[in-house]
């Protein structure tokens, strides 16, 4: 089968690789038919070590289950699944807790010889702990929204469920990539009265806008922590999404969040400390965040995408072919693209 490797920073090929197949009896594989490519991704395509065996990449990826391993109960061949970002058995002690992403028997794609989501098919361990079936056809008009749900839109309302978003409450959603944008949807559908949205692309704000921002700060900075302050009423916000994971934009996170509000970051941090530390001490700013469970918010978003109350698969805006996938990487990396959609 083809999937795609990645060698180093800037080196993403598509090759033939040995096929997916069950290897446990939880397993199952499921032949993808849309695939995306996500913002972390493009870490180790900025910065990977060049690599002889290669690293096979994705993690968001929907698909028809070829074959179910025999344990499996709640998936068979046939059905249409969605696969959270992570795999995880559903049942232990913090599957049970709703954090699927710190299973004590999951996983990644991509690693300890399992299939990467940017490929023809995958092999998806503890897959009745990790799969949801859909109620559609894989061609269905809701697709690009469905795959959203595998990630970034959970991402997104990881963010917000962080950081206390709620009816009334003023939110700031500091970065305008895909999973920003989701914070938008999100912050919105948990009942949030002003949205401000901290970025730059005039075309990922004219879309925020769409979803539901309510005001725009295009500055950086000092500058852009005045403006929030402006605009509200020198407080600062009630619920801050840190969405991108480097230095300044935590910085400005931590910088515009009110007295006894509260960050959620869902940025992969860059840094290996928060600062801030003593400013939002003294405010009593809450810190949380990290990888979103998505496994635990599909089936409560699910509903929302399929009566279409929200929409986040709009923040693809390129659609290719898996081989078109390096030029994906490379679109998205210079910002051509938001979010790069595959269609196999």
């Amino acid at each position: 089968m083809r999937a795609t490797v990645m060698y180093g920073a800037g080196d993403v090929r598509i090759e033939n690789v040995p096929d997916a197949g069950l290897v446990e009896a939880t397993d199952a594989v499921v032949r993808v038919t849309r695939a995306a490519i996500c913002g972390s991704d493009l870490w180790p395509y900025k910065s990977m070590e060049p690599s002889e065996t290669g690293r096979r990449m994705g993690h968001e990826f929907i698909g028809v289950v070829e074959a179910a391993g025999s344990d499996l109960r709640t998936v068979k061949a046939g059905d249409l699944v969605v696969a959270p970002f992570v795999w995880s058995d559903g049942t232990c002690v913090f599957c049970r807790e709703g954090l699927h992403t710190s299973c004590l028997h999951g996983g990644r794609y991509g690693f300890d010889g399992v299939d990467g989501g940017q490929g023809e098919a995958v092999r998806v361990p503890q897959a009745d702990g990790t799969l949801v079936v859909l109620p559609v056809d894989a061609d269905d008009a809701l697709m690009p929204s469905l795959v959203a749900l595998t990630d970034v839109m959970a991402t997104g309302h990881h963010a917000a469920r962080a950081a206390r978003v709620g009816p009334g409450k003023t939110v700031a959603v500091v970065g305008d990539g895909a999973v920003g944008l989701c914070g938008v949807i999100a912050a919105r559908r948990l009942g949030a009265e002003q949205v401000i949205l901290l970025g730059r692309h005039s075309d990922r704000i004219a879309l925020a806008r769409e979803f539901g921002a309510t005001d725009i700060v295009s500055e950086r900075g000092d500058e852009a922590v005045e403006r929030v302050r402006e605009l509200t009423d020198g407080f600062g916000a009630h619920s801050v999404l840190e969405c991108v994971g480097l230095e300044q934009s935590t910085v400005t996170a931590l910088s515009i969040a009110r007295p006894g509000g509260a960050v959620g970051r869902v940025g992969v941090p860059q840094e290996e400390s928060i600062p801030g530390a003593l400013s939002t001490f003294m405010d009593n700013v809450a810190i949380a965040g990290g990888p979103a469970p998505a496994r635990a918010y599909i089936e409560e978003l699910l509903p929302d995408v399929l009566e279409g109350r929200i929409e986040p698969g709009r923040v693809f805006d390129r659609v290719g072919r898996l081989e078109d996938v390096p030029d994906g990487y490379r679109a998205m990396n210079e910002r051509e693209a938001i979010k790069v959609m595959i269609e196999l």
